[in-house]
C-alpha cells in the first residue's frame, strides 16, 4: 500500500479535520474513505476493507485509507463523511 504522508493528518493535499481526528482516535480503529451513492463516506475497515491502491493518512496509531477514486475529488475528510448511524459526537 502506498503511504505518502507529509504532516500528520495530511496526504496528497488531503486534510483531516480536527473533529474527524478525534472521532478516529476515540474509536481506536482504522477507517476508509470509499464511494457511496451519496458521495464519499468514512467507514471502519471492518465494514469496508482497504485496497492495495488506497492512499494512506496516519492519525496517531491509526490509518485512514482513501480510495484512489475518491482521492481525486476530495481535499478534506470531514464530519459530513461520517454516516449518521456511526456518529455519536
Amino acid at each position: 500500500m502506498q503511504s505518502d504522508v507529509g504532516e500528520p493528518g495530511q496526504s496528497q493535499g488531503i486534510y483531516v479535520t480536527e473533529d474527524v481526528r478525534s472521532y478516529i482516535l476515540q474509536r481506536k480503529r482504522d477507517f476508509r474513505v470509499s464511494t457511496s451513492c451519496s458521495g464519499p463516506i468514512l467507514l471502519p475497515v471492518a465494514v469496508k476493507p482497504p485496497k492495495a491502491t488506497d492512499l494512506q493518512i496516519q492519525i496517531g496509531d491509526y490509518t485512514v485509507y482513501i480510495s484512489k477514486y475518491q482521492a481525486r475529488y476530495i481535499d478534506s475528510i470531514h464530519r459530513g463523511m461520517i454516516p449518521i448511524f456511526y456518529e455519536d459526537f
